[in-house]
């Protein structure tokens, strides 16, 4: 299997590489590249940016308005936009909705909803946990009850959301319901798009820990829904939920995000003394962060033979699900190291350096006021990215394709352990020769 670019796609890389040059806002990316807060506008403008050139909806197909990119050139653009510093798309329309209503939507929903996905006119959030169906989503309890008046025919939803990203941005919502009773709980569940500002919906802030508005909640009482908002057959909801949460193949693993991560904290570790020499020499400071970058390296090996199995025609459902958790944890690990680093000046916690502008000196050595936030935050994937996968999408599907992966990754760790053996005696044979030759002028 041949894990290198062609001459095609290393050009794509270059050509990807002058537009993040040429059309990403130096602003944005110093928000991003430092942890600072960015506003709805600044991820509407980067959405904006991205639709002009046709570079929003990479995974599309080119007759609705996407890219028709390859698994290989969604990596690559992916992986350069993490590194350059570029935010996150907001994923709720372009990655999620869209490919379920390409997939499942009918004809009229595609005309209506797939252009305002792409010109940003609709802001989608997400309308799955409750307070009792979180990691267990099939026990979601808001219901959808079938009515026909006057007005014609149309869902009565009644029930509560939480943890809604973004909702107090959104205009729409797809979201889970029970439709269906007397069957198997996943059997029950249809998947409904609700206009956010239909009489009865109230969104209420979850402000966290740290001060910040991300997550709601929203509250159905009553909610009108017009039938043609439902997303293909009524009780299938649940096989376009997991078409939705399985469809990324690519960036599963967030290595770029990881790969630009890690070198801010090789940077800290340069800059912040320890015992009166660069953390970055502690011995074993330097070991965490060797080994982390090694099971970035794994991963990076392991994605591009995910990505080129599935250029082949395969489908890597099992590897991709494999790939998150392994990536979530190296995240975890990268932003844990850099809190660590930073020591007791990652403690101070003030709410107006996230804001741009701000104009106070930094606290420490190294600038990087989101050094404790970003670490404690990230516990959260655990939670909503690692639990879900493998509690509902694992217990439905085949385990055998798990083994082939494991043996992957156990050749990988294997290069990765000779290699760093070949540096450790390649490290101690210096050390010996400096020894010898400090005795020898002596």
């Amino acid at each position: 299997m041949d894990l290198n670019f062609t001459a095609e796609e290393a050009a794509f890389r270059a050509e990807v590489r002058r537009f993040l040059d040429e059309r990403l806002p130096a602003r944005i990316a110093h928000q991003v590249e430092h942890g600072l807060r960015l506003t709805r506008e600044d991820m509407a403008q980067w959405h904006a940016i991205l639709n002009e050139r046709g570079w929003l909806a990479s995974h599309w197909p080119r007759e609705h308005g996407g890219t028709g990119w390859s698994a290989v050139e969604r990596f690559i653009f992916d992986n350069e936009c993490a590194l350059a510093g570029a935010p996150r798309i907001v994923p709720f329309g372009v990655n999620m909705l869209g490919p379920v209503l390409i997939k499942y939507g009918n004809e009229a929903q595609k005309r209506h909803f797939l252009p305002r996905i792409l010109d940003g006119s609709h802001w989608w959030c997400q309308g799955y946990s409750e307070p009792g169906a979180g990691s267990d989503l099939a026990s979601l309890s808001t219901r959808a009850q079938r009515k026909v008046d006057a007005r014609g025919e149309h869902y009565l939803v009644n029930g509560q959301k939480t943890w809604t990203t973004l909702g107090h941005y959104a205009n729409m919502m797809f979201c889970l319901v029970r439709t269906g009773t007397g069957v198997r709980k996943q059997e029950g569940i249809s998947f409904l798009l609700i206009d956010m500002s239909t009489p009865g919906i109230e969104v209420r802030p979850i402000v966290t820990l740290d001060g910040e508005h991300e997550v709601n909640e929203v509250f159905f009482t009553d909610v009108r829904v017009p039938v043609e908002n439902l997303v293909g057959e009524e009780n299938r909801g649940w096989t376009y939920a997991k078409y939705l949460l399985t469809y990324e193949r690519t960036n599963i693993a967030g290595i770029g995000f990881s790969t630009a991560a890690l070198e801010r904290l090789e940077q800290a570790a340069a800059t912040v003394m320890h015992r009166g020499r660069p953390l970055a020499e502690d011995p074993l400071f330097a070991a965490r962060v060797a080994r982390v970058a090694i099971d970035l390296e794994n991963m990076r090996t392991t994605n591009l033979r995910t990505i080129a199995a599935a250029a082949g025609g395969g489908a890597p459902g099992a590897h991709s699900s494999m790939l998150k958790v392994r990536g979530t944890q190296i995240r975890q690990e990268i932003a844990g190291l850099m809190r660590r680093a930073l020591g007791p000046y990652a403690q101070p916690f003030i709410d107006e350096a996230f804001d741009e502008g701000y104009e106070g000196e930094p606290l420490g050595p190294f600038d990087a006021p989101d050094a404790a936030k970003s670490d404690f935050n990230n516990y959260k994937l655990s939670i909503f990215g690692l639990e879900r996968d493998s509690k509902e999408h694992h217990r439905e599907s085949d385990p055998r394709p798990l083994k082939g992966l494991d043996d992957e990754l156990r050749s990988d760790r294997r290069t990765a352990d000779a290699r760093r053996h070949a540096r450790a005696i390649r490290r101690r044979t210096i050390r010996l020769r400096h020894a010898r030759a400090q005795r020898a002028l002596a």
